[in-house]
């Protein structure tokens, strides 16, 4: 577990810009933390970085927000989990069947139990009471050669 700390809202949408460089198909990034943690500025930061045009909307109302090239150079799944009540939901989403081709990036992954997605760079953010937000990175095999970024 290795931890870094993000100054502001822009050293944590760069940190999603560098993020990006590092992703590949077939990746899961969870991003944990209390509302207003940061995890929406990481994942704007990471969508710009692949291409987007314009501001990523949160997908908390949509709950899944697909983008796909031309508008990004890899497929990506933002995903918000928050308004579900149980982790049976997420199945419904069909998630997995779509992870293979590109990148699923997942706000509230707690929401779909303890066993979701174990290979996934868990990414936990906190506010940090001296300004600014810690950043815990779990670090899975797959990401060992391509962390720190």
């Amino acid at each position: 577990m290795t931890e870094m700390r993000l100054a502001d809202a822009a050293a944590t949408e760069a940190f999603g810009a560098r993020l990006a460089q590092w992703v590949r198909a077939g990746d899961v990034i969870t991003l944990r933390g209390d509302l207003g943690a940061g995890k929406t500025s990481i994942a704007r930061g990471l969508l710009a970085a692949l291409g987007l045009a314009g501001e990523a909307p949160s997908p908390s109302f949509a709950i899944v927000q697909p983008y796909r090239p031309p508008e990004v150079t890899l497929p990506v799944l933002h995903v918000d989990l928050y308004r579900l009540d149980d982790a049976e939901e997420v199945e419904e989403l069909g998630l997995e069947d779509e992870r293979g081709d590109g990148l699923l990036l997942v706000e509230w992954p707690e929401r779909a139990g303890a066993r979701a997605w174990p290979d996934a760079l868990a990414l936990t953010l906190a506010i940090d009471p001296a300004g600014g937000r810690r950043l815990t990175a779990e670090v899975p095999k797959a990401w060992e050669q391509r962390w720190p970024i």
